[in-house]
């Protein structure tokens, strides 16, 4: 063997011996210490305790009206009252930034964000409603300046500047009045130049998705117009805004376009384009979209929580385009399973695959109080939840499966019960440990989190590698409420049956009130839910809504004026079936 020949052997050797020592290393590591590729939602953040309701006395975490920008390379997100924002490089891990001088001392309220050509990143939402623009060219530092000029009147403001320097503000968050916008001088502090205009209300009447209630079934109340959002591509304008209230499933995100920021703006054929009525959390609205790592859209919205108060609301984030017709679209098909992260190349935003294992299997636990049972830790609605009798060691909790299956993920959502705790707080902590056993007897570690400093309210943890399991435990050690609550213990991965077959015999009949239409199915055997698909045009079926338990759905969110193209997906654990016929309906 020559020379060349006995340093490959060796260098290979090294290799092979690094391989092994990695191998090995990663046998020795908890299931879930390598780096994930998979996001869930609601977004796992440090979310802020809100202040808005402390003198009832009443305690809880919320995130809303996400403004999400791109600015030198990173990502800054603002969020509703949460004195201070978010920073990331991937948008998938998230820093708080706790802010210098020159921020709100609420919090921003519906704030607006907008990155100047990498220059300056402007903002803005005062909860007063009269507020100066706040810039910096510096944001991971903290500290902003303020024009010094006020603009009064906003609530829900968007600032936004066109490629040609022109500055524009818009706003709007009423049950009466519409989206109004005026043109900003941005070389003179940001004051008012020309006349306000309106752009466009809601349309109650002829857009059934903008009606109040759950459900859209109030039929009393007006829906509130709120959180404009613009966004230009290809030379036009997307304008978003949310309706029809923040505090239910049906809350989303629609959208007008035109050919300039002033408008006139015209009705997308397709909407609302952020829509998330159904499954476990609910709700997809006044949010913003940014483009992402490798030139793909993101739309982040508020999703409903709703337990404590009206107001109590997570993050999502949805993958987002627009198609060869210029039709913006968010895909919310299986919102909150788990899906490829941002920084996927090729696959960023798909659904990964892995189904739920967990809906509707029996719990047991350490303890229970009051009326919370374990049951709710299985039952897919976000506003029941199991409480223990204490926060220690002491507590746990178990799922059986029923079957082994290959678990892939899980998330773990606590809740605020009678938490008493307002604002933002120092080195907040969930501390837990999460086993798997085929039989109930030998266990295995399947999420340590022992030594956990991190705040994980929405905690969702991917494996390195699918554990085969039947029984999961969730054993507390430490979390940082006076209470451990929890409102969903969630396992993905895939069983070892089969998915369930096509659904046949799709049954549609349209309403004489053309806002709404009744949906139906033949049952499939073995199906644990399905997802009603439906679009302007068959390959356009950008909507989803998920039903578990039934095969009906009364649907209150068409155009009065157009046709729609339905179809069914039923799913189980195991996974997704082929789709039904597509339909049309006139």
């Amino acid at each position: 063997m020559n020379e060349p020949d006995k340093k490959t052997e060796m260098k290979n050797m090294k290799y092979l011996l690094l391989t092994v020592a990695c191998l090995i290393a990663w046998t020795t590591l908890p299931a879930q210490d390598m780096r994930q590729d998979t996001y869930c939602n609601p977004l796992n953040i440090d979310y802020t305790y809100m202040i808005y309701n402390s003198d009832r006395d009443i305690s809880y975490r919320s995130g809303a009206d996400p403004a999400v920008v791109e600015f030198r390379g990173e990502y800054y997100m603002f969020v509703t009252r949460s004195h201070g924002y978010w920073r990331s490089s991937d948008l998938l891990n998230w820093e708080f930034v706790r802010p210098g001088k020159n921020w709100y001392p609420q919090g921003c309220n519906a704030p607006a964000a907008h990155n100047y050509k990498d220059s300056v990143l402007y903002v803005a939402g005062d909860p007063s409603g009269s507020m100066s623009i706040l810039y910096t060219d510096n944001p991971a530092s903290g500290d902003w300046e303020a024009t010094p000029a006020i603009l009064h009147n906003l609530q829900d403001p968007d600032l936004f500047i066109d490629d040609d320097g022109k500055a524009y503000m818009f706003w709007g968050s009423s049950n009466v009045y519409p989206i109004r916008g005026m043109e900003l001088d941005k070389n003179h502090r940001f004051t008012k130049k020309g006349e306000t205009k309106e752009l466009f209300n809601l349309d109650m009447p002829k857009h059934g998705w903008e009606r109040f209630g759950e459900n859209h079934t109030d039929t009393v109340l007006g829906g509130y117009i709120e959180g404009p959002w613009l966004t230009k591509h290809n030379g036009k304008y997307y304008m978003q805004y949310g309706a029809p209230g923040t505090e239910f499933n049906v809350y989303a995100d629609g959208v007008y376009v035109a050919d300039h920021p002033m408008g006139p703006y015209t009705y997308q054929k397709h909407n609302p384009v952020s829509y998330k009525p159904g499954g476990y959390m609910n709700g997809a609205g006044h949010g913003s979209t940014v483009l992402g790592p490798g030139g793909q859209y993101w739309h982040f919205a508020s999703m409903s929580l709703s337990i404590n108060v009206n107001w109590e609301r997570r993050l999502c984030m949805f993958p987002a385009g627009f198609d060869k017709d210029g039709i913006m679209y968010c895909d919310t098909r299986f919102g909150d399973y788990p899906r490829y992260a941002p920084a996927v190349p090729g696959k960023a935003g798909e659904f990964r695959g892995w189904m739920l294992l967990s809906y509707g299997k029996p719990v047991t636990a350490s303890t229970t109080k009051g009326e919370f049972q374990p049951s709710a830790l299985t039952d897919e609605l976000t506003k029941t939840f199991w409480l223990a009798e204490a926060n220690d060691e002491r507590q746990w909790v178990m799922i059986d499966l029923e079957k082994p299956a290959d678990v892939c993920a899980i998330q773990i959502n606590y809740h605020d019960y009678q938490s008493d705790m307002y604002g933002r707080y120092e080195d907040l902590r969930h501390r837990y440990i999460i086993e798997g056993s085929l039989d109930g007897q030998d266990w295995k570690v399947l999420v340590d989190r022992k030594e956990s400093y991190k705040d994980t309210p929405n905690d969702y943890v991917e494996l390195s590698l699918p554990e085969p399991a039947r029984y999961i435990r969730y054993k507390n050690i430490d979390v940082p409420t006076p209470n451990l609550a929890i409102s969903e213990l969630r396992v993905f991965g895939l069983g070892t049956g089969k998915a369930p077959q096509q659904p046949k015999k799709l049954f549609l009949d349209r309403y004489a009130d053309r806002r709404d239409i009744a949906i139906g199915w033949e049952p499939v055997k073995g199906a644990q839910g399905y997802n009603v698909l439906w679009g302007i045009a068959p390959d356009k079926l950008y909507s989803s809504w998920m039903v578990y338990g039934k095969n009906d759905l009364l649907m209150k969110s068409l155009t009065t004026d157009q046709d729609y193209y339905f179809c069914v997906e039923a799913f189980n654990e195991n996974g997704v079936s082929l789709r039904s016929e597509v339909k049309h309906v006139k």
